[in-house]
């Protein structure tokens, strides 16, 4: 795995683009102030000692010299190290709810954009847990699966919008039954959770049921609902407009609170509205704190080698050849004509 440690330093890159910018404009100017003193050839002859090619590869290796110093002080790295390691914790299932309904902007800027942030606290907050996660719409498609991997849970939540499931609606069951089969083999040792993230508005099969299910097979189930119960028209994506119904009517969507607690209790878990996403998360931190942990293997990448220093190396041989090549061409060396009689 390849980063840098100090992104905000390759901005100096634009610095880079003005000086070559500066550069061709400077050299430009100076050869067409030297076309006006007499034809290029002639002017060869008066400074035969000028070498425009010289002049290029200098300036050239300077500027090679500065990118890979500003590289380096961004501070190449990489994982070279893939370390299994021994941890208690728990197996949990995020359960996100990409639904159309997520768009609505009653909880700002969207209850989608709300629910992706809660995730990627829940994430930080679960660095020792497995966690997995569902994205689901009219149907439910495992985004990852359960792993220790915490990295690529928030490269998935960066990518995630209501289109990322092409079939409209809202299955939950569907998504709670899916959750349940991505644990696999029942293990008593370790607490299993599944965390459903939605604003309930189910339209598809039957939730409660499902976590009922859930429940039975150990696994909790415990709920987040996002938006409000006054509820809040949908908006269209790129567009001024509201979702309409066949009659021409402004679509409502709701938060079905109802709904999110008889899941919840079906479940053996907890309901929290997420009008305080802190609040929420200390909720559900606690039930998660409350069970079993257990013994498993993580794997991680946490050490990285610093690489810079092969970047100032490289750099210091650069500035070393510029300073040895002369702006001009030397003339005892011109002389030399090894190829002629």
């Amino acid at each position: 795995m390849f980063r840098f440690a100090n992104t905000d330093m390759l901005y100096l890159l634009i610095v880079v683009a003005a000086l070559v910018a500066m550069y061709i404009i400077v050299y430009y100017r100076k050869m067409r102030n030297l076309r006006r003193f007499g034809d290029e050839e002639l002017m060869a002859k008066v400074m035969p000692e000028m070498s425009k090619v010289r002049q290029h590869i200098k300036f050239g290796l300077c500027i090679l010299a500065l990118v890979l110093l500003i590289f380096a002080v961004a501070r190449p790295q990489f994982g070279s190290k893939k370390e299994m390691t021994k941890t208690k914790g728990i197996e949990a299932m995020f359960v996100l709810d990409v639904s159309n309904s997520m768009r609505a902007t009653d909880v700002s800027p969207t209850r989608l954009d709300n629910a992706k942030r809660m995730l990627s606290k829940l994430t930080d907050n679960m660095a020792n847990d497995k966690i997995g996660l569902i994205i689901f719409a009219g149907d439910a498609y495992v985004q990852m699966p359960i792993s220790s991997d915490d990295v690529s849970a928030k490269m998935f939540l960066q990518t995630i919008n209501p289109g990322s499931v092409p079939i409209p609606g809202t299955a939950i069951g569907t998504a709670l039954d899916m959750a349940v089969k991505s644990f696999g083999e029942t293990n008593e040792n370790i607490g299993r959770t599944i965390i459903l993230l939605t604003d309930g508005e189910n339209h598809e099969d039957d939730a409660v049921a499902a976590a009922k299910l859930a429940e039975e097979s150990g696994i909790t189930v415990n709920v987040v609902g996002f938006g409000s119960p006054s509820g809040s028209p949908i908006p269209v994506k790129g567009g001024a407009d509201f979702w309409r119904d066949g009659s021409g009517n402004v679509v409502v969507t709701k938060l079905n609170e109802d709904m999110c607690r008889e899941v919840a209790s079906a479940g053996n878990g907890v309901y929290v509205r997420a009008t305080n996403s802190n609040r929420a998360l200390r909720t559900l931190m606690g039930e998660i704190d409350k069970m079993q942990k257990g013994e498993m293997d993580v794997t991680s990448f946490s050490n990285y080698d610093e690489k810079f220093y092969v970047l100032a190396w490289l750099a210091l041989v650069l500035l070393v050849a510029e300073f040895f090549v002369l702006g001009r061409k030397n003339g005892r060396l011109s002389k030399i004509k090894l190829f002629e009689k």
